[in-house]
Order: C-alpha cells, then structure tokens, then sequence
C-alpha cells in the first residue's frame, strides 16, 4: 500500500505541473494586456509601466514562469483585476459554497444512481430496467439550463414549494446571524445550532443540488448497471447459483463489491464535472460560488482569476482522483499491483 501511494502522488504531482504550465502559456496567448486591465485603458505610460512592473510582464519568458511557479508554491495566486484582491482569498471566499453546492449533488446522485443502477441489473430487460435506462438517458441528455430554468419556473415560481434563488434568506442575517468555521454555510450552521439558517439553506439547495445531480446520477446509475451485469455472468456467480443464491443475493452480496471500482472511477470524473457544470447552475440560481466570480472574471478579461479558477478546479480532480485511487486499493488489493 505505501508503494501504491507514492506511485499515485508522483503520478498526481506531474498532473498538477503539467496544468501550471499549461495555465501559464495560456495566459500568455490570451489576447489583451493585464496591465492595461489592471491600470485602465486611460492609464498614463509610467501607470502602464508601474503596473507591469508588479505583475512582472516586464521579465523575460523564462523568469516569469519560475516567478509563478514560486508564487504558487508560496500561496500567491495573483491579485484579481476586477476585483483587486488576491485571487487566493477570493477562491477561498467562493469555493466553499460551490463545494456544499457540489457535495451536495453528489451524495444525491450516489445515494440515487447506485440503488437505481442495482435495481435495473435485478430485472434486466424488464419494466424496471427499462425505467431506469430512459430516465438515466433523459438526466444525461436534459441541458443544466433547461432542467435549472424548468425547476424554478414549476416549483419556485408556480407552485411556491422551494426559493428561486440564493444561498439562505438574506433577512436571517439580522435576525440570526451565523458563526463561520468552515465558510460552508449549511455545516456552519449544523455545528452552531443555527436552525432558522440550516432549514432556509436546505430549502434554498435543494433545486439547484437536483439540477447539478442529474447527470452524475444518469451516468451513475447506467454504469453500474453495466458493471453488475457483466459481474453477474462471471465464473463466481455461476457457482454462487449453483449453491442456491438468488439474484438479489448474487447482486447485493457478492457482485456490488467488484463492481464498485469504475463505478468509483466515475465519481472522481463526474465530481470534477459538476463543479464546472455547477458554474451555470450558480449563475441561474444565483449561487455565491465560485461559476459567478468565474463569470464576472470572463467578463471582465481577469487573467489572474481565471488561471486561478483552472488551477483550482484541476488541483480538486486530481485530489478526488487520488481519494479514489486509494479507495479502490482499500477494496479491491488487485489495483495495487496495476
């Protein structure tokens, strides 16, 4: 298992550089002068100049890499040129609501997509199966937008059941205002004992969660499906049969173990696309995270923020894909030796 580790972080650490310098030459080709957007298109040239001179622009190729570089390792992320502050402190002001956003969806999506998936490998090619089939098709297929818009449109605006937009209601501030820990709203206020927050945070998630949730929990669903029916017709069910187990039994026992491990992989895939995905979700429900500072950034031409936003959402892949890998060390030692 240490050996196993260390051959994962090495494999985690060359992903993560090869997405700095890929984010660096990226900002390199953005057309546009960050020290133009920083200072102002009405900027003198010695403005000009000092705001070069701060970001460094006026460094060769060579020294501006090492200088980022250092300054990610360090902390530095840059200063955002719409907003003037660092990038980290944003992203960590930001992140915290996309991650409830996200977690959320994705307990969701597991907590639905396995048990649908199991049910439709019990009766394949049967009524259920063909259930679950069409509805993981339409979850996958159904635009976040659409699916966004359409929930507020029925169940916020028409029918009144849920809020349509927004973390918690504002006006609880004054009335009950929340002691930060973790910057994640809804645990904050669990840990706190702020109910009045907890319950308006739950009504306010549980559209956009449900919207966020639908494709991973499509393409959860049909993967295990697929793995368990292929788990099913192995060698070991064939003789779990003959000893008189059942299907069920067969499937829940003794194929869901084996098969969990793509199912595993998957999440780490659809967990880093969530938290993108989640981006349009925010902007529809108006969702303090980090898909709204994305957007003001693209708006407004940030480069620092945007890099940041990049290197935020590959470093939370490749951290979900390193859990995973251990994971499915812990469940299945054969992955050890691959």
């Amino acid at each position: 298992m240490p050996r196993y580790l260390a051959r994962r972080l090495g494999q985690a650490l060359l992903v993560v550089a090869g997405v700095v310098a890929l984010t660096f030459v990226i900002m390199r080709l953005v057309p546009g002068d960050p020290a133009v957007a920083f200072a102002g298109p009405k900027a003198s040239p010695e403005e000009l100049a000092a705001a070069r001179l701060r970001f460094g622009l006026d460094e060769s190729i060579p020294v501006q890499l090492w200088n980022y570089v250092r300054d990610l390792v360090t902390g530095d992320w840059g200063t955002s040129l719409h907003t003037r502050r660092p990038v980290r402190d944003d992203l960590l002001t930001a992140f915290p609501a996309s991650l409830e956003l996200v977690g959320s969806a994705l307990v969701l999506a597991i907590v639905v997509g396995i048990p649908v998936g199991v049910l439709a490998a019990r009766f394949k090619m049967k009524f259920p199966d063909f259930g679950v089939r069409l509805g993981s098709m339409l979850a996958v297929s159904v635009p976040v937008f659409w699916l966004a818009l359409a929930l507020q449109t029925v169940f916020a605006s028409n029918l009144g059941w849920f809020p349509i937009a927004g973390e918690y209601d504002g006006a609880l501030d004054t009335t009950s205002p929340l002691t930060l820990w973790t910057n994640i709203t809804i645990v904050d206020a669990l840990i706190t004992g702020n109910w009045p927050i907890f319950a308006s945070t739950l009504e306010h998630l549980v559209l956009p969660a449900i919207v966020v949730a639908a494709y991973p929990a499509g393409v959860i669903a049909q993967l295990t499906r697929a793995a368990l029916i292929e788990e099913a017709g192995q060698d070991h069910a064939r003789m779990e049969r003959a000893l008189g187990f059942g299907e069920t039994a067969i499937l829940t026992r003794f194929a869901l173990r084996p098969a969990l491990n793509p199912v595993l992989s998957l999440i780490a895939l659809v967990f880093a696309y969530a938290i993108v995905n989640g981006f349009l979700v925010e902007a529809v429900f108006n969702w303090p995270g980090v898909g709204r500072y994305t957007v003001d950034s693209i708006s407004s031409l940030d480069t620092p923020a945007i890099a940041g936003v990049t290197l935020l959402v590959a470093m939370v892949y490749v951290l979900a894909n390193l859990v995973v890998d251990l994971l499915q060390g812990v469940i299945d030692p054969r992955v050890r030796t691959r």
